[in-house]
């Protein structure tokens, strides 16, 4: 074999091997990342939230970029109150994947929240653009415009989720006390003189 020929394999020999254990490196950064950020959700869960937020901080650090840390961080500052940290924590996502849903229900979830009612549809009409047969979005879209006071469309936005998923109870329960509602504003309406 010439060397002509013999330099050309050894070169992608080495391409190769390097490839085998830059992927080996990635594989383990990324077990430790998703360990960390199992832990984080458990710790969220079992109510240790100053944990939780230390081990998505430690992930964020390495990867602040990292859209499941972001997110999950952001659920979990949501679930304690922290709505404007929330908020900072789904826009950063939205920054780098602006049609990223998950961030955009759960952005919209905590104006909804902090009663921006209005801030809320645009993100759940955003979801719409992209999947206008998400469910959740229909249905969240549904609670916002009954704050507004809009029992009608809320109501068109339940039906429509439920046409969706039959069995989506938040936008059955939302559907039936918002026709309560609107009955009940109809009965009032014709006693007044």
């Amino acid at each position: 074999m010439s060397s002509q020929i013999l330099l050309p394999v050894l070169k992608n020999s080495a391409v190769k091997n390097e490839f085998i254990i830059k992927k080996k490196l990635t594989d383990i950064v990324n077990s430790k990342t998703d360990d960390m950020l199992r832990q984080a959700f458990e710790c969220a869960e079992d109510g240790d939230i100053s944990a939780s937020l230390r081990l998505y901080d430690k992930v964020l650090k390495k990867e602040p970029t990292n859209v499941r840390a972001l997110i999950d961080k952001g659920v979990t500052l949501q679930n304690t109150g922290k709505l404007k940290l929330a908020i900072k924590s789904y826009n950063t996502v939205l920054k780098t994947s602006p049609e990223n849903i998950d961030a955009l229900l759960n952005k919209g979830s905590a104006l909804h929240s902090d009663e921006k009612y209005d801030d809320a549809i645009k993100c759940y009409d955003v979801v719409l653009g992209i999947d206008e047969k998400s469910a959740m979005a229909l249905a969240y879209k549904g609670l916002s415009l009954g704050e507004l006071g809009n029992l009608p469309e809320a109501i068109k936005h339940f039906k429509k989720a439920l046409s969706i998923d039959k069995y989506y109870d938040l936008a059955r329960v939302s559907k039936d006390l918002a026709q309560e509602l609107l009955k009940s504003i109809k009965t009032q309406k014709t006693k007044t003189p």
